[in-house]
């Protein structure tokens, strides 16, 4: 509503004519209403307290959709400010204590109300990753996913710790009232119980059942939708979400465009961009960025993940019956579980790996990411170092994320770094190789396996794990150097390969919450936020975007630092000569890894897959049946855009290389 609409008292007439419309008051010098004023626009209600009523003349949009005439019609209404052209009507029990956007509609709610010192879901406390507690994260509108991890996580720094919680507090504390809000261009229908619940602009709020100190974050280019159904309490739901289909959440935060549904229920949860929630059932679980589980018998429990796929019947144990569920998991971005995987907490993941059947004990892979992770019948843990950097499906993950991104308003909170191979991942590649050749060398030919951090790996394959890390290593270096070169435009090479003064190096670097940086980095900003350098929300959230803007620099001062240790070159001082060795050695390698993402893409089209197709057919049906339906391996759309790349990249390097020479 507009702040400078000028409202007026009641003239004695206008009184009368609302007293034979079944209109009452406790006080009429307490009811205001603005121009243009329409008697005939209120009926039936009942009036207490202090009310001001916006102008009535035009409609509002319903639910469906539908332009019904603004105004109030069977209600009670307590202490409220309506905007201008809203509708209220058929309210069962009372609207009270709400501040009422424009052209937004309300009715057949319930009840609706504001408490005394309402938080609206801000300040609660959620027991996220560990269920017995500690590892609190407290809800605020301006929550992301950074603030929330190093919130629950890093608990080991106990003054960062301190001050992070007071920050927290802050921020819950200035949404804190004894009125609630409701934004523009709302529509709310078909509402059990509205308590303590503000709502953003252009929400759409149907059929829901009961919501309860919580607040529906919702702007115009980012809508937000709770649906039929939907029971929550102490909870924040984020700009452009949807909460559908009869979902259960409990002190639960669901961040900028989530979706939850299907009679998914939450408890102690946190999900942040571009979660999916359906079917199943999460507690107390840290679901970073693109964290996605889409079926009924599948439990998340005290776990941490982010780009994560939770096949069907994943289900994960977290305490030992002893002292209770103490125990918590970590699954890196980008692993997936198959169908009915168990785990044992503790167990750590290593990023892009994926976990198949039912493991009795507990693991540590984080040195060894992109694994294949599968359950011996005794319950054991049989590893294959790397292998999941030959498959498809690691490459459709790199490209699908960006695209996915349904955050459409301007302020988009979670900061994500969507690179599959970066310092983070190559860096473990580096680690978890030099490990392997370790282990190789240490292990006596006999000996038919060895057990890594829990992990049993077959001896044969650390030399194909190596083999596998090397290729991935050595792709990501070369391309690096070969796209700095390319995007100096004619620069001078020392200038194009040079590092900003303002990057900072670490060799370890760290996934917050799916915001990659260097160690340093946070180490840094840990630092500042307890000496109070940082020491509100703003501050915060701009150190986080300086970081997050600083990415491509600090990966740069990485790479030359690694493509020393792995070519023993300096970057630096290269030649023209080496620039056209890096070109010739990428092609090589890189041709290579797409060639074996096609075969890998070929066996989704072999005989085997061709089983039941052609189903009451003859045996030349089957063929016939399966290109009816998936289509054929050359004209599958993954398979023409992987060898267009390869043809896009053997004309690139010869591009360059014609450059270079002629330089």
């Amino acid at each position: 509503m507009a702040q400078t609409t000028q409202y007026r008292s009641l003239k004695n007439n206008e009184v009368q004519a609302l007293t034979g419309q079944g209109c009452t008051s406790d006080d009429w010098s307490r009811v205001q209403v603005a121009e243009p004023f329409d008697t005939a626009r209120l009926r039936n209600t009942q009036f207490s307290g202090d009310v001001r009523i916006g102008a009535v003349g035009g409609s509002a949009a319903s639910t469906t959709g539908l332009a019904k005439p603004a105004g109030i019609y069977n209600a009670y209404v307590a202490d409220c400010t309506i905007g201008d052209n809203v509708r209220i009507a058929n309210i069962g029990s009372h609207l009270a204590s709400y501040d009422i956007g424009d052209n937004t509609c309300i009715e057949d709610v319930g009840t609706m109300q504001t408490q005394p010192g309402a938080a609206f879901g801000n300040g609660v406390e959620i027991e996220v990753l560990n269920e017995g507690g500690g590892r609190e994260v407290i809800l605020f509108n301006e929550l992301s996913s950074q603030i929330a991890y190093l919130m629950c996580v890093h608990r080991y720094r106990p003054k960062f710790i301190e001050k992070l919680t007071a920050i927290a507090r802050s921020a819950a504390s200035a949404v804190k009232g004894n009125r609630g809000s409701v934004g523009t261009d709302v529509r709310i229908s078909s509402v059990k119980r509205i308590v303590d619940v503000n709502i953003g602009d252009h929400a759409v709020i149907d059929s829901a059942a009961s919501l309860v100190n919580g607040t529906v974050l919702s702007a115009e280019d980012a809508p937000t939708t709770v649906g039929a159904d939907v029971q929550a309490e102490k909870f924040i739901i984020g700009e452009g979400s949807q909460v559908t289909g009869g979902a259960i959440v409990s002190k639960t935060f669901v961040g900028q465009g989530c979706q939850i549904g299907k009679q998914f229920s939450a408890e102690n949860s946190a999900f942040f961009a571009n979660c999916e929630g359906f079917h199943g059932e999460a507690c107390s679980i840290f679901a970073g960025p693109y964290t996605v589980t889409h079926h009924k018998s599948t439990l998340l429990i005290a776990g941490l993940f982010s780009f994560y796929n939770a096949g069907s019947g994943t289900n994960q144990s977290n305490h030992m019956y002893k002292l209770g569920p103490l125990h918590e998991g970590k699954l890196e971005r980008g692993s997936k579980t198959g169908s009915f995987a168990y785990m044992m907490w503790p167990c750590r993941v290593g990023p892009f790996s994926v976990v198949l059947g039912k493991h009795k004990g507990t693991f540590d892979t984080s040195d060894l990411p992109f694994s294949f992770l599968d359950a011996t019948p005794t319950g054991k843990c049989s590893l294959i170092p790397g292998l999941n950097l030959s498959t498809v499906g690691t490459v459709r993950d790199g490209a699908k994320w960006p695209t996915r991104d349904r955050r459409k308003g301007v302020v988009k909170r979670d900061r994500i770094s969507f690179d599959v191979f970066s310092p983070l991942t190559v860096g473990r590649m580096i680690r978890g190789s030099a490990k392997l050749a370790e282990i190789h060398e240490k292990t006596e030919k006999t000996v038919d396996s060895i057990n890594f951090n829990g992990a049993d790996i077959k001896r044969v394959l650390l030399r194909t794990g190596q083999k596998f890390y090397r290729s991935g290593i050595h792709m990501y270096l070369l391309e690096k150097v070969l796209s700095r070169i390319e995007q100096a435009q004619g620069n001078a090479l020392s200038k194009a390969l040079a590092s900003s003064p303002d990057a900072v190096y670490s060799e370890d670097w760290l996934d917050i919450g799916g915001q990659m940086m260097p160690r340093k980095r946070l180490d840094d900003l840990c630092a500042d936020v307890e000496s109070g350098k940082i020491a509100d929300l703003n501050a915060l959230n701009a150190a986080l975007d300086k970081v997050h803007a600083a990415y491509a620099d600090d990966e740069w001062v990485w790479v030359k630092r690694a493509y020393k240790q792995v070519f023993d070159q300096d970057v630096d001082t290269m030649s023209q000569e080496d620039v056209g060795k890096v070109a010739e050695d990428l092609l090589a390698v890189n041709g290579k890894f797409l060639r074996v993402i096609l075969g890998d893409a070929s066996k989704e089209f072999g005989e085997m897959t061709q089983t039941g197709f052609g189903h009451d057919g003859q045996p030349d049906d089957v063929a016939v049946d399966f290109e009816a339906v998936r289509g054929t391996y050359e004209t599958n759309k993954f398979v023409k855009q992987i060898e267009e790349q390869i043809k896009a990249l053997e004309g690139r390097v010869e591009k360059f290389k014609a450059q270079v020479a002629s330089a």
